[in-house]
């Protein structure tokens, strides 16, 4: 579930190649598991209907869809499938609707352990020394219950939890740094806080654009993507992207979205350049860019796909997760880097990230 807390309800045509210099040993990369080498598709699932699911694209561009259920005993993911991270061989699925974290072997996709204790509303995961991270929503309706849940791998139980400002959403980590974006939940967030992990402490929050959705760090930077408020909100505003400098935790520039209702997601960066999404286009601009692209780099619409809702670029690859009317399975569309259409295929319902399980 991407918008606010209950607001609104492959590969190339060829394969993907390892360079190597004529006189160097090609190096074989044997496969840990059936899902290795591939990238899985996380589909959300609509929010209550429990039809979350797991999708796989191999590098041979071979589609399997539910390849949770189908090895583990026709078991379902579970409840609004929210993010997924990699730690070691195993991945950790955040199901936002059933509360919980469904441990899986990454490469077998063979379940491990589930954590279902503490977690209320749980957003997206990161990890670092030795425990995850998790951004929680808490209660909606109240809006000074939200944390991120400190939990220790070895024991998978929650540490200690840490009190952050309404609606965390994406977290990113940095030199045992956390910066969590605080998209709003049911209100609307302007922040970024600061999470030193020697010791689980929020150290400071920056502000940003309205409604902040993704994060990157790249180069002692950190970008944020904001998307601006929502024409439904009091008053519309244009999104803007800041980039902050990670030595003084400051904005050290701003790019302004000139309408307010040009609403940019979907930030990634790929080979020194930025890649966003507003409406159904896809932009690209340079990493020092003091403005905006002046056109967009290709449009969805000969595929039929009217938004974008989850994004990648990956390897000379973009990859467009098409929710369609969100209640049907979805599409994931992967274009060269330069916008040609290379591969669609049909995965399920509300496609809703790209994790690349090399």
């Amino acid at each position: 579930m991407k918008l606010n807390k209950l607001i609104v309800a492959a590969f190339a045509g060829s394969l993907l190649f390892v360079s190597c210099s004529s006189d160097d040993d090609a190096k074989v990369d044997t496969p840990s598991g059936a899902y290795d080498n591939g990238v899985i598709v996380l589909n959300e699932g609509g929010f209550g209907a429990g039809n979350a699911s797991a999708s796989y694209i191999s590098d041979a561009m071979v589609l399997e869809n539910n390849i949770f259920s189908a090895v583990n005993s026709g078991d379902l993911l579970g409840d609004t499938a929210q993010d997924l991270g990699f730690v070691g061989d195993l991945a950790y699925i955040v199901l936002n609707g059933s509360n919980k974290i469904e441990i899986v072997n990454r490469y077998t996709f063979v379940k491990v352990a589930t954590i279902s204790t503490g977690l209320v509303n749980p957003r997206f995961v990161e990890f670092e020394n030795g425990k995850a991270y998790v951004t929680c929503w808490g209660d909606g309706t109240v809006t000074t219950d939200d944390y991120v849940a400190v939990i220790d791998l070895a024991t998978r139980a929650i540490s200690t939890k840490i009190s952050v400002a309404e609606g965390p959403e994406r977290i990113i980590e940095e030199n045992g740094k956390l910066y969590v974006a605080h998209k709003g939940g049911y209100g609307y967030g302007n922040k970024i806080t600061v999470i030193n992990t020697a010791n689980d402490t929020v150290t400071t929050t920056i502000t940003v654009g309205d409604v902040p959705n993704s994060l990157e760090v790249e180069n002692g930077n950190l970008y944020v993507m904001s998307a601006g408020l929502p024409y439904y909100a009091d008053t519309e505003t244009a999104g803007r992207l800041d980039v902050i400098s990670l030595a003084t935790n400051t904005v050290t520039r701003t790019v302004n979205f000139t309408e307010s209702t040009d609403h940019p997601g979907n930030l990634t960066i790929e080979d020194d350049k930025i890649y966003y999404t507003l409406d159904n286009a896809i932009y690209t601009m340079a990493l020092n860019a003091t403005t905006l692209p002046a056109a967009s780099l290709f449009t969805t619409t000969p595929q039929g796909s009217y938004g974008v809702y989850s994004f990648a670029v990956e390897d000379n690859h973009i990859y467009v997760g098409d929710a369609g009317d969100y209640s049907a399975n979805g599409q994931v569309h992967i274009y060269s880097t330069q916008g040609a259409l290379q591969k669609s295929f049909t995965v399920g319902v509300i496609p809703t990230g790209f994790y690349f399980n090399d």
